[in-house]
């Protein structure tokens, strides 16, 4: 792949609109090759805390919120994060929200969770990989206490591919070779 500007004197030189394109996508990173992910949050009166996990979730491609009814500004704010919001039926099962989705990998987090900068990056990194195998990946939590935060030993399944059927409520179910992702997941007590 050739780099957008070719040598430090065409920084001064004037840019046709199809090279200033060209720069933007290279400079964000965008490649078409990479592994687009969505983002998978079930919401119930998340209004306080939605809006902090989804300023995180910039290596996200897409985002879907399953509501399970809230009554407070939840669905609101998530539609202004952009996220397709789908109302929660009791006789769905957990994938069934992921045939929405467009992308074939699966991030899924509850709302008082979010993103490091290090998961975030590691994230970002990972979709540079053109092949990515069909397996699972998990990730470390850190869960805020009263006394503090403490730190769960065990990383949580979490990243799945979009055909994934084991699940435990709205997240996958835990896989032991599940490979484990760099950065941290937290989850806040308070909004």
């Amino acid at each position: 792949m050739t780099s957008p500007v070719e040598s430090y004197a065409d920084y001064d030189a004037p840019l046709s609109a199809a090279s200033c394109i060209r720069v933007h996508f290279f400079s964000y990173g965008l490649c078409l090759s990479m592994p687009p992910v969505t983002a998978l949050l079930h919401t119930e009166n998340d209004a306080l805390r939605l809006g902090r996990a989804l300023e995180t979730l910039r290596p996200c491609d897409e985002i879907i919120i399953v509501d399970h009814g809230s009554r407070d500004a939840t669905v609101r704010i998530a539609r202004e994060y952009g996220a397709h919001v789908f109302a929660f039926k009791a006789e769905a099962s957990p994938g069934h929200y992921l045939q929405s989705a467009r992308c074939d990998w699966i991030l899924c987090l509850d709302p008082r969770e979010s993103l490091t900068e290090g998961l975030e990056a590691t994230l970002l990194e990972w979709k540079s990989v053109a092949d990515v195998s069909n397996q699972a990946f998990s990730v470390f939590l850190r869960e805020e206490t009263p006394d503090g935060w403490l730190e769960n030993p065990t990383p949580q399944t979490r990243m799945v591919p979009r055909s994934w059927t084991a699940w435990q409520g709205a997240l996958p179910k835990h896989d032991p070779s599940a490979v484990a992702l760099e950065g941290e997941l937290l989850r806040f007590i308070l909004p």
